[in-house]
């Protein structure tokens, strides 16, 4: 007769993902009252009200009778404040950093993911747990700022928003969240590599730094050798051009920015080199519905999605090979 299985071996016959809501709900616990995150929300927070403050200015100055009014809290700028569309590009890579940075390495650091691992918890759980902590940790921060400044436009301007303006703005928020789990994702991959903080925090800044920076350039130089000039034919340039914006588009930030042109302006109708004879028989100025400003961004979008999964699954398998000891 076999002996009766103990509460832990009947614990490891379960499902691969028992105890991820577990550990999502410990880590998104300790991520909103870290004092780090404290201080990243209220710069955020500080952000926006001064951002949307400026643009309210703006548009109540110049714009009299606009269907989209809303969208322009985020686009607008007044000197010396960018948009807001500009905070977010360059505060949302960092937020992420921060929350993924350590989120593995602490554990070995602390000598506390053998004492996790006895649970009745397995590496995917875990892995998976941590990520979607951080993400969902991510996505409630910048809802709330979206909450914010939709409610300071309708303080404001006295108008309630259209329902295309929040279905826009909602899209809008969505792609803010997947841009930033690129990052986050990234972020992981190297607190998996490094085992110290410090060291993964400056590696995903130092990507990020690259694609904000330097690639740009490089793109342009690699169109060059990819697609050279040797005749001076317009054919030529236009190809040159056309492989300068496709390479252009690795970087995270520049699709980001392409989906927030097309969605948070309604008149956009295409993205990239267009030539006169394309927009034949377009009504320039006219607004786009939502479904064909979504066809015009959803490859950026799927891009986004599948960068993170794609991250994501290089950290998984890098997990799965780490050697832990009690």
């Amino acid at each position: 007769m076999s002996r009766p299985k103990s509460r832990r071996e009947r614990g490891r016959e379960g499902s691969p993902w028992q105890g991820m809501w577990a550990v999502v709900g410990k880590e998104m616990a300790d991520n909103l009252t870290s004092a780090r995150m404290q201080v990243l929300e209220i710069l955020i927070a500080l952000s926006a009200v001064a951002a949307v403050y400026g643009a309210i200015q703006t548009i109540m100055d110049t714009v009299s009778q606009d269907p989209f009014v809303y969208l322009k809290l985020f686009t607008t700028s007044q000197d010396p404040l960018p948009a807001f569309v500009g905070f977010l590009g360059f505060l949302v890579p960092l937020i992420a950093i921060a929350l993924g940075f350590d989120s593995v390495n602490s554990e070995f650091n602390r000598r506390t993911m053998s004492r996790v691992l006895a649970q009745p918890i397995y590496r995917d759980a875990l892995l998976f747990g941590k990520f979607l902590a951080n993400l969902f940790t991510l996505a409630l921060v910048l809802t709330a700022i979206w909450l914010l400044i939709i409610g300071l436009g309708i303080v404001r301007l006295g108008v309630p928003p259209g329902g295309e303006e929040m279905a826009r703005a909602l899209w809008f928020l969505v792609a803010t969240i997947f841009y930033g789990g690129i990052w986050l994702a990234l972020a992981m991959v190297f607190s998996i590599i490094f085992r110290q903080p410090a060291t993964a925090a400056m590696a995903a800044i130092g990507v990020w730094l690259f694609f904000t920076v330097f690639w740009s350039m490089i793109s342009e130089v690699l169109a060059q050798v990819i697609s050279p000039i040797r005749y001076g034919f317009p054919q030529e340039q236009i190809a040159q051009l056309q492989t300068a914006i496709w390479l252009s588009r690795v970087a995270p930030n520049t699709l980001y920015s392409e989906i927030a042109l097309a969605i948070l302006h309604p008149t956009v109708r295409a993205l990239g080199l267009v030539l006169p004879i394309q927009l034949s028989g377009a009504i320039l100025g006219t607004p786009l519905p939502l479904n064909q400003s979504l066809l015009l961004v959803w490859p950026h979008l799927t891009g986004l999605i599948a960068a993170t999964i794609l991250l994501f699954a290089v950290g998984y398998v890098m997990f799965q090979r780490e050697e832990i000891r009690a």
